[in-house]
């Protein structure tokens, strides 16, 4: 019975979201002759992975009206890592956009070191730009290559793809994983590159343009590719800024808003690169920007691998950075240490602070708040997809069915970062 009724009252929230926006976005509504039909895109279609859902209303081909879920994941992982020490919490944070881990992980490494008041060397800076670099370019891969595919091209995907797992084998011989990669330390690198990965990196930095060049000739001016994405799915620059749009999806609406030089840090002010922007802020200039950010990232990629500075790898923070493994096999304080970090038994000052990094999707933050215990009291992680999902059901109102797909696939909605 219960359950009767939780299905009736989520049936009945449904039906009256629709009528508002109905009446809200669509006023000349009872003007359509025709009979209009419920669609559900998702959350069992490939274009939404599995995991998200909007309710449309149709008129034939044309979408009148949708109204959106944030998913079905509910893993309520803020409020996991209000109860997990703070060097545990990295494996959530993984898992929020997962096409570009290692940007959320050094982002929540950023905020408890400014919490903690820690300095990192300027070569632990250095390697953590290199790895967000590339979480950068193997997110706009993702995104820009099933783009293709969802407007029927699937050889871009392959060419790709393949390059994207040539940079997972770079975070393999770095840190051991791949996906979900766990990758840094509070303060610092969790290790330092190793000859095999800098010479893995500097033959993936010498082939990979060739190819990128290739997928660009495919697609950026094709005829079939521009008539699916050009004029579909704009938005303004007011309008995305008035939904709380950042990353590429706000600089394809003409704003040259990143975090990266309107806030620097980890030393990003000591690179020269441009932030590339759009001017209609439709579905081509999407994949154009992120295209672009692409050959950004490798310039900062290679002006920090070519300068990469000598020195330590991590902060001198014993209290938060684990020792070496041999040295708490022969070394009292050494092992004192990795018995307390482990055991989650060193508290953090009282503090309350937000730092923010420019993730694959947008401004990434961490809202921070420390009654000085062993866990954080508050956290609250800032996702730029769940912002700007917001604004999904305005962009796809008059579009067609196969427009809705193309612009869901533009805006690159991580389902990980819907989570609440």
């Amino acid at each position: 019975m219960a359950v009767n009724d939780t299905l009736e009252s989520t049936h009945k929230i449904h039906q009256e979201a629709r009528e508002q926006q109905h009446n809200q976005l669509v006023p000349t509504l009872n003007d359509f002759s025709q009979e209009l039909t419920t669609l559900n895109l998702g959350p069992t279609h490939p274009a939404t992975h599995g995991i998200f859902q909007n309710i449309l209303q149709m008129d034939g081909e044309r979408i009148i009206s949708g109204v959106p879920t944030i998913g079905y994941i509910h893993r309520a992982f803020e409020k996991i890592a209000e109860r997990r020490p703070f060097y545990q919490i990295t494996t959530l944070t993984d898992r929020m956009n997962y096409c570009s881990s290692p940007i959320n992980n050094m982002g929540w490494h950023m905020t408890v070191e400014k919490l903690l008041g820690i300095t990192v060397p300027k070569r632990a800076q250095y390697m953590r730009v290199i790895m967000m670099e590339l979480a950068r370019i193997t997110d706009h891969l993702i995104c820009n290559s099933i783009l293709g595919v969802d407007t029927g091209a699937f050889t871009g995907f392959l060419y790709l793809f393949q390059e994207r797992e040539k940079v997972y084998e770079i975070y393999e011989e770095v840190c051991g994983a791949r996906l979900t990669t766990n990758m840094g330390r509070i303060g610092g690198m969790e290790r330092d590159f190793t000859p095999v990965a800098i010479e893995k990196l500097r033959k993936w930095l010498k082939e990979f343009p060739a190819v990128m060049r290739e997928f660009e000739s495919m697609f950026n001016r094709n005829r079939i590719f521009m008539d699916r994405v050009v004029n579909v799915g704009p938005i303004t620059a007011e309008k995305a800024l008035n939904y709380g749009f950042t990353g590429p999806n706000l600089r394809a609406a003409g704003v040259d808003y990143d975090v990266r030089v309107m806030n620097p840090y980890s030393s990003y002010e000591d690179f020269d690169f441009e932030i590339p922007v759009g001017t209609n802020g439709d579905t081509y200039d999407r994949f154009l920007v992120r295209n672009e950010e692409i050959w950004q990232s490798l310039r900062i990629i290679n002006q920090a691998l070519d300068n990469l500075p000598e020195g330590p790898f991590h902060a001198d923070a014993p209290h938060y950075y684990l020792p070496p493994k041999q040295a708490v096999y022969k070394n009292m304080e050494a092992l004192i240490y990795h018995f307390k970090i482990i055991m989650g038994e060193i508290e953090a000052p009282v503090g309350e602070v937000y730092h923010s990094v420019e993730g694959g999707n947008g401004e990434l933050g961490f809202y921070l708040v420390s009654d000085g215990g062993r866990t954080p009291y508050r956290l609250h992680f800032r996702r730029p997809c769940f912002i700007y999902y917001q604004a999904y059901p305005e962009m796809v109102v008059g579009t067609s069915l196969s427009d809705a797909i193309v612009i869901l696939s533009s805006m690159n909605v991580i389902a990980g970062e819907l989570d609440a």
